[in-house]
């Protein structure tokens, strides 16, 4: 038995609202067997390094894990690859920072419906109980690869630039049955803002 789908007259409540997310991201990834060192540096910046599966915040900003041992700092943008230079200095021979705020773009879907308007697409469970606020994995949506994270009311999604403007439009499309209304570009520190303040 399918899903009945949502209402799809012209006063029905907004749903999902995407919006793009202005945001630098670096791309740190350790050495082998250098874990701890590198925890110890972010420490002293003042941040975490989650597990894979998972993400966290701090002043501002966002640090995502998919995969063993690398993770995605995402921060308000500054001068072209300012914050991943800093970063390679800071992890030298423990470590290396990648710049990535060319090679990705990120997307922030709120709404009472943004959820369920993924989940039609996904290939993971994005149901609250399977994948909670604090997640994340990587997965494939409308044949481009993505990796979304679970904030408390909304959904971030990271996908390649190349497919970035395929991928925001397969959004608003697919979300139309929500109701949809896209919203203006947002920045890291005002998703963490209205997410966890």
């Amino acid at each position: 038995m399918s899903v009945p789908e949502p209402s799809t007259e012209p006063d029905a409540p907004i749903g999902v609202r995407p919006a793009r997310c202005a945001a630098d991201i670096v791309e740190l990834g350790c050495y082998r067997g250098n874990t701890q060192g590198l925890e110890r540096i972010a420490r002293l910046r003042g941040l975490a390094l989650p597990p894979p599966g998972r993400f966290v915040t701090a002043a501002g900003e966002l640090v995502l894990s998919v995969r063993p041992d690398r993770w995605l700092l995402m921060s308000e943008p500054a001068n072209p690859g300012a914050c991943a230079a800093d970063w390679h200095q800071a992890c030298a021979g423990l470590g290396i920072a990648i710049d990535q705020s060319s090679g990705l773009c990120a997307f922030h879907l709120s709404g009472a419906a943004a959820r369920e308007a993924l989940a039609r697409h996904c290939r993971i469970d994005l149901d609250p109980a399977a994948f909670a606020a604090g997640c994340t994995a990587a997965t494939i949506m409308a044949q481009v690869s993505v990796i979304i994270a679970a904030l408390p009311s909304a959904m971030l999604l990271l996908s390649p630039s190349t497919t970035a403007l395929h991928f925001y439009e397969w959004i608003v499309s697919t979300s139309h049955p929500f109701g949809v209304a896209p919203r203006s570009q947002v920045t890291v520190p005002e998703v963490v803002r209205s997410e966890f303040s």
